[in-house]
């Protein structure tokens, strides 16, 4: 008998898709308090692409 073991997870060029930064507009546009820690995930996992979304918003990107 074989055991069955778990597919992997969703690989990391799906996760950082376009799906993904349009979740941080609409939390962006929602006026949530996003606070500066929680940006900075945005921007490590995203880049140039999530800092431009955050000043367009009108919030000032952590460094």
């Amino acid at each position: 008998m074989t055991e069955k073991h778990p597919s992997p997870g969703i690989s990391r060029n799906q996760r950082l898709s376009d799906e993904g930064l349009q979740r941080l507009e609409k939390q962006l546009a929602s006026g949530a308090g996003i606070s500066e820690q929680v940006l900075a995930q945005w921007i490590r996992r995203y880049g140039d692409a999530a800092r431009k979304r955050i000043r367009a918003a009108g919030r000032k990107c952590p460094n």
